[in-house]
C-alpha cells in the first residue's frame, strides 16, 4: 500500500532532504486533500513539533477532519495524544516520546499511552541514522537499534513506522534488504519510509508485507497518484 505524505512547516506542506533542507513548499492545500482523498491512509506529520520549533495545530485538525490520516510529531504525552485522536486522526505517531536519553525504550510510557488510547490507535516511529535511532526531529540520537527496540514495543502499538533518515528525501531508493530485516521482527503492520521513488519500489515492499510512505516522489510527480 502507498501512504502519501504530508509534513508541515510554517504553515505550509514542505518537503525535505534528510529531515534538514528544504526543497520544496506549498501552500495549495486544496489540491493536495483532494488529490490524497482517494486514499485509505494519510500520513500527516508536523515538523515543527517535531523539532520543537512551534506548531500546526490548526492545520493538522484541519486536514485530519477531511482525510484519513495517522497524525505525528511532537507527541510527547498522552493528553496530546489524545487531542490529536479528538481532532479527527485516526492512529497517532510517537517517537522520540518511546525512548528515554539513556538510551532505553520507555516501555512504561509505552504501556500507558496503549492503555490510554488504545493500542490500536498507536503508531511507534522507529527513525535511523546511520543503523541508530534519532530523536528530537532527527536532531539527536540515542544508543539503540530498531533490533533492540521492536520487540520491546510490540506489544504497545498496532504497527510500526520506520524512517530510514540517511535517505529521506533524495529519491535515491529505500534499502529494500532492511524492509526485508524488519518484516521479520514484528507481526504488526510495518510502514517504512526514506527515499521511496516509484511503483516498482512500492510493489516490491508490499510483496515483502510491508507499506509504504512516499513523499517527495509524489510531490516533485516522479511518481503519479
Amino acid at each position: 500500500m502507498l501512504i502519501p505524505s504530508i509534513d508541515l512547516m510554517g504553515g505550509r506542506i514542505v518537503q525535505l532532504v534528510q529531515g534538514e533542507k528544504l526543497r520544496l513548499a506549498f501552500d495549495d492545500f486544496e489540491y493536495w486533500i483532494e488529490r490524497f482523498s482517494r486514499f485509505p491512509l494519510v500520513q500527516l506529520i508536523d515538523l515543527d513539533a517535531a523539532m520543537r520549533q512551534g506548531e500546526n495545530s490548526a492545520l493538522v485538525e484541519q486536514i485530519a477532519k477531511r482525510l484519513p490520516v495517522q497524525a505525528g510529531g511532537g507527541i510527547h504525552s498522552v493528553e496530546r495524544a489524545q487531542r490529536v485522536l479528538d481532532a479527527g486522526a485516526r492512529r497517532v505517531i510517537i517517537g522520540s516520546a518511546l525512548f528515554s536519553g539513556e538510551g532505553r525504550v520507555n516501555s512504561a510510557f509505552a504501556a500507558k499511552l496503549a492503555e490510554s488510547v488504545g493500542a490500536e490507535r498507536v503508531v511507534a516511529g522507529i527513525d535511523t541514522k546511520n543503523g541508530r535511532i534519532a530523536v528530537k526531529g532527527w536532531k539527536a540520537q540515542v544508543e539503540l537499534t530498531p533490533d533492540g527496540s521492536i520487540p520491546q514495543l510490540e506489544p504497545y502499538a498496532a504497527a510500526f513506522l520506520y524512517t530510514h533518515v540517511d535517505t529521506e528525501g533524495t529519491m535515491q531508493g529505500f534499502p529494500i534488504d532492511v524492509a526485508a530485516r524488519l518484516r521479520k521482527m514484528t507481526e504488526r503492520q510495518l510502514i517504512v519510509a526514506g527515499g521511496i521513488r516509484s511503483q516498482q519500489e512500492v510493489d516490491a515492499l508490499d510483496a515483502l508485507g510491508a507499506d509504504a510512505v512516499v513523499g517527495m516522489a509524489v510531490y516533485t510527480e516522479l511518481l503519479a497518484v
